[in-house]
C-alpha cells in the first residue's frame, strides 16, 4: 500500500457527486445501519479479524515514508470526529505537503468501540498515500455504541498497532510513526486475550496490561491523545488524567472540534522538527483556517516537550560536526 499520491480534485469531484445524488460520506455505515444489528459488520476493508499486517512502506514515488494513524472512538458523541476529518482532509494534505512538513505521509484510518459490548469494536484501513485513504474513511461502520461506562476498547486498537503494523520509516530510518488516538474516554487496563481472539483471530494467551503493551508500541509510534470539546467527558479530569499518567504531554485537549486536522498537520511537523509552533501557527493563518487560537492552546505542551528535547540534543550534539537532523524522534 502507500502508492499514489493524494489529489483535490479526486477529494472535490467525490463531493461534488455526493452533493448531486444525496448519497452520505459515509454510505457503508448508512445502508449497513438500516439493516438489522445482529447483522452489522466491518466494512471486508477495515475487517481486522485474521490481521496480518498494516504496511507503510517506501518506493521510488515515495522513498521517504511517514506513517501517521488516525483511529478514533465511534461510540456515542465521538460520531461527529469521523466526519470532521472527513471534510477537513484537503487542510490536513496542504499543510503536511504544501507546507513541507514531510515528505511522503502515509495515512490510515481507523475506528474504535467497545469490545465487551459492540459488533464492531474495531476497524484499520491501510497506509495509503492517495485517495484510497478517502474510501477507507468513508467505510468507516459508525455504530455509536459503546457500554455506558466512561472506557472503550481503546487498549485493543494500540495492541493491533503494535503487534500488527510494518513501517518503513522505523525500520530503515530509526524513525518512528505518529499514533492519534481521538476519543473522549479510557482505556480498559489490560489487553484482553479473549477480545483479541474475537476480533483479529490472534492464538493470545494471556491478557496484557496496558502498562507492559504501551512501551512496546512507542518503540515504533509517537502516540497521542485527542480530547476535543463537544464530545461527552470533554474536560473531563477523571478521563485526562490517567491519559497524562499514560502519555504526559501528548495529551492534547482541543477547544474546537473543526480544528482536529490542523492539529493533527502540526503535530506532525513539529515532531519533524519541520516548524516550531508559531511557524506552524502562521501557516494555518496563511491557508485561511480559524483554528489557530485553537490550536495553539492545544499544542503549547507538545511544543514545549520538542523545544525541551531540541535544546538538549543541540547541547549533545553541538561538538560533534554534521550532526544528523531528528535527533529528537530517533
Amino acid at each position: 500500500m502507500g502508492s499514489g499520491r493524494w489529489s483535490t480534485n479526486v477529494y472535490d469531484a467525490a463531493e461534488n457527486y455526493r452533493a448531486a445524488t444525496g448519497a452520505d460520506a459515509f454510505d457503508y455505515s448508512a445502508r449497513a445501519r438500516r439493516g438489522a444489528r445482529d447483522s452489522w459488520k466491518a466494512h471486508p476493508s477495515l475487517d481486522p479479524q485474521g490481521l496480518t499486517v498494516r504496511e507503510s512502506r517506501d518506493s521510488a514515488e515515495h522513498p521517504n515514508s511517514l506513517a501517521i494513524a488516525v483511529l478514533f472512538d465511534v461510540t456515542g458523541s465521538m460520531q461527529a470526529v469521523p466526519r470532521v476529518l472527513q471534510t477537513k482532509l484537503p487542510e490536513l494534505f496542504g499543510l503536511l505537503l504544501r507546507k513541507g512538513y514531510t515528505q511522503d505521509p502515509q495515512i490510515l484510518f481507523g475506528a474504535v468501540g467497545d469490545a465487551t459490548c459492540d459488533r464492531v469494536p474495531l476497524q484499520l484501513g491501510q497506509f495509503e498515500s492517495d485517495n484510497r485513504m478517502d474510501d477507507d474513511l468513508g467505510n468507516i461502520f459508525l455504530e455509536g455504541g459503546g457500554g455506558g461506562q466512561m472506557t472503550e476498547s481503546y487498549e485493543l486498537a494500540m495492541y493491533a498497532m503494535a503487534r500488527h503494523t510494518s513501517l518503513d520509516c522505523h525500520e530503515k530510518r530509526g524513525r518512528r510513526g505518529y499514533l492519534f488516538l481521538i476519543g473522549d474516554e479510557l482505556p480498559y487496563g489490560k489487553v484482553k486475550a479473549r477480545e483479541v481472539r474475537a476480533v483479529l483471530g490472534d492464538d493470545l494467551t494471556e491478557d496484557i496490561p496496558l502498562s507492559r503493551l504501551l512501551p512496546e508500541l512507542q518503540r515504533t509510534f509517537d502516540v497521542y491523545y485527542i480530547l476535543p470539546a463537544g464530545t461527552a467527558y470533554a474536560g473531563n479530569a477523571d478521563v485526562l488524567g490517567p491519559w497524562r499518567k499514560l502519555l504526559r504531554q501528548n495529551v492534547i485537549e482541543l477547544d474546537d472540534l473543526d480544528a482536529v486536522c490542523e492539529t493533527i498537520a502540526l503535530t506532525v511537523g513539529l515532531g519533524e522538527e519541520a516548524i516550531d509552533l508559531q511557524e506552524g501557527l502562521a501557516d494555518l493563518a496563511e491557508v485561511g483556517s480559524t483554528s489557530a487560537d485553537s490550536v495553539g492552546k492545544a499544542l503549547a505542551g507538545v511544543a514545549r516537550r520538542h523545544s525541551e528535547i531540541a535544546v538538549g540534543a543541540a547541547s549533545l550534539l553541538g561538538d560533534i560536526p554534521d550532526a544528523p537532523s531528528g535527533t529528537s524522534r530517533l
